[in-house]
């Protein structure tokens, strides 16, 4: 709860910033190289915690493929629940009501070229697939060797340095959204439609968790608690674990880190291919903070409240839903 606090602090702070400086947006054009240099340096250290935590590393070739599959399977469906609702809901690829012809047009030029230059589209993929394989790398091959029996020290510096660029990505965030002035406007197009996409989300991963039931070797019950921890890694498998299912909470455990890390990933992607709003489904829990940022910069400013709202609420359900399930 603190962090959801000071996280929706942060981005607040931002907002009201761009709000006074809508005037002088011709000169912020810096703003998104700052952000993507601290978007590597934090892809670049969860990728070195992932790589250097044994858990992850002794499970990949074990239990590492079905929690690809499950993950692949889940992201998917929630994809498609999203993309389901909005078409039923008569809004478009980039999160507004459709309006005629004419304004879908101008809407579709706006929203990319916001996405265009730094950190949009291909380059910004490339950049984050490195910095994961990079982070991974040193983690592995350097960082378990350089804190040998004191991980727990590394594990502490990292989380504070993602917190600090979190912080930093989030505020950069809100000035975007203070900035462009559409927020408010836009939320008063779409108005509590914003809400059901969070529960689309539940629906979708749930439902693409029990599809996985049918061909991997965990019952339903176990694939449901799994797909319920909607990429909170550090709350769900512990949960599960509690309960005596030992493999369901490693699946769990790499399930929900490949959903975040796949996020990261796929978000610019999905944003080009399919849709904007689906964007903010992808990640689970992970919307509201991690990877905000990737879907603000990869979509419009405006999706940035999909993708937090969407996260608070998947947060939200996690302590709620999981121990409803395995219990």
């Amino acid at each position: 709860m603190g962090d959801l606090i000071l996280y929706l602090s942060i981005t607040f702070l931002g907002y009201i910033i761009g709000t006074k400086i809508q005037d002088k947006k011709e000169k912020l054009g810096w703003t998104g190289k700052v952000q993507l240099v601290a978007l590597i340096v934090l892809v670049l250290l969860m990728g070195m915690r992932m790589g250097s935590n044994e858990e992850v590393i002794a499970n990949l070739s074990t239990i590492g493929v079905t929690a690809v599959v499950m993950t692949v399977v889940i992201m998917a469906c929630s994809i498609a629940a999203i993309w389901i609702a909005r078409q039923v809901m008569g809004i478009d690829r980039y999160g507004h009501l459709k309006t005629h012809e004419k304004d879908i047009k101008n809407i579709a030029a706006e929203s990319e070229n916001e996405t265009d230059g730094e950190g949009g589209g291909s380059t910004m993929t490339i950049a984050i697939v490195g910095s994961v394989l990079a982070g991974m790398a040193i983690g592995y091959l350097v960082i378990r060797r350089l804190f040998e029996g004191n991980m727990d020290q590394f594990d502490t510096l990292a989380g504070n340095g993602i917190k600090i660029g979190l912080c930093l990505l989030l505020i950069f965030v809100g000035l975007d959204l203070g900035v462009a002035g559409t927020v408010v406007e836009n939320f008063k197009k779409v108005g509590l439609r914003i809400l059901v996409f969070p529960f689309v989300v539940i629906l979708g991963t749930l439902g693409g968790a029990l599809l996985c039931s049918f061909f991997i070797d965990l019952s339903a019950k176990e694939c449901l608690a799994i797909g319920a921890g909607f990429g909170w890694y550090t709350l769900a498998p512990g949960i599960i674990m509690e309960n005596g299912y030992v493999t369901a909470s490693a699946v769990a455990f790499l399930h929900n880190v490949m959903r975040e890390l796949f996020s990261i990933l796929l978000v610019p992607l999905v944003a080009k291919k399919i849709g904007y709003v689906e964007t903010t489904g992808m990640p689970g829990a992970a919307a509201m903070d991690v990877c905000l940022p990737i879907v603000e910069k990869s979509t419009s400013s405006d999706i940035a409240i999909y993708s937090f709202v969407s996260g608070v609420i998947l947060s939200a359900a996690v302590p709620v839903m999981v121990p409803l399930i395995i219990g």
